[in-house]
């Protein structure tokens, strides 16, 4: 377990850094150093606290690849990224950038208006050192997201705009990861306390990781 937690850090709010083989980034989002040194970047869609030019600034390097969804591939050209650099993608596809496999999860709302399921929006489920990590960006618990199959889930659990901690925990004891990690909360929306909510409706045998508080 110690192992898939290597490296990882939320920075902030859904805002991840995974350093091992290759240093990426998910949503990068106030972004509090300059890091500069992302091998990939991936973005889940283009709302503010996901997709911030301000902050992707604070973590590229020279060469730097970036992920992200169709409409905002006019910023990150007009970022300074070339055609090269910039992976677009869809959901529910298999794509490999920079040597690193990774699929493409469908994320939405359900029942809510914030994320709808025609904006083409996703998460990321990442192949790293043989283990899968979803990502699963701004979602509700749907049935697209009940089918991943992964090593490590972070989850977001802060209510109004995704799931809240209940279902999360929900989503979390369908698919059933190894390692579950609570994002999206203590910035915008929801507290620690969710997070802390969620651990406790989890299944026996599914560990898990506040690494924000």
């Amino acid at each position: 377990m110690d192992t898939m937690l290597d490296g990882i850090e939320v920075l902030n709010h859904s805002s991840i850094r995974i350093a091992k083989d290759k240093v990426i980034y998910i949503d990068p989002f106030k972004i509090d150093k300059e890091y500069n040194d992302a091998d990939i970047i991936f973005c889940t869609h283009s709302h503010f606290d996901h997709f911030s030019p301000e902050d992707i600034k604070k973590v590229i390097k020279e060469q730097t690849r970036i992920v992200s969804v169709e409409e905002t591939k006019q910023q990150l050209l007009d970022l300074g990224f070339k055609e090269e650099e910039i992976l677009i993608v869809k959901p529910g596809y298999k794509y490999k950038c920079a040597e690193l496999v990774f699929k493409t999860i469908p994320a939405y709302n359900i029942e809510k208006n914030f994320h709808s399921r025609n904006n083409n929006w996703v998460g990321y489920n990442i192949k790293i050192q043989d283990k899968w990590y979803y990502i699963s960006g701004d979602t509700d618990n749907t049935k697209d997201a009940q089918k991943v199959k992964c090593d490590v889930a972070f989850l977001p659990v802060g209510g109004i705009y995704t799931m809240n901690y209940k279902e999360a925990a929900q989503l979390a004891n369908k698919i059933q990861p190894a390692l579950v990690i609570p994002i999206h909360y203590g910035s915008l929306v929801g507290t620690t306390q969710d997070a802390l909510e969620f651990t406790r409706l989890l299944d026996n045998g599914i560990d898990y990781e506040i690494l924000m508080r």
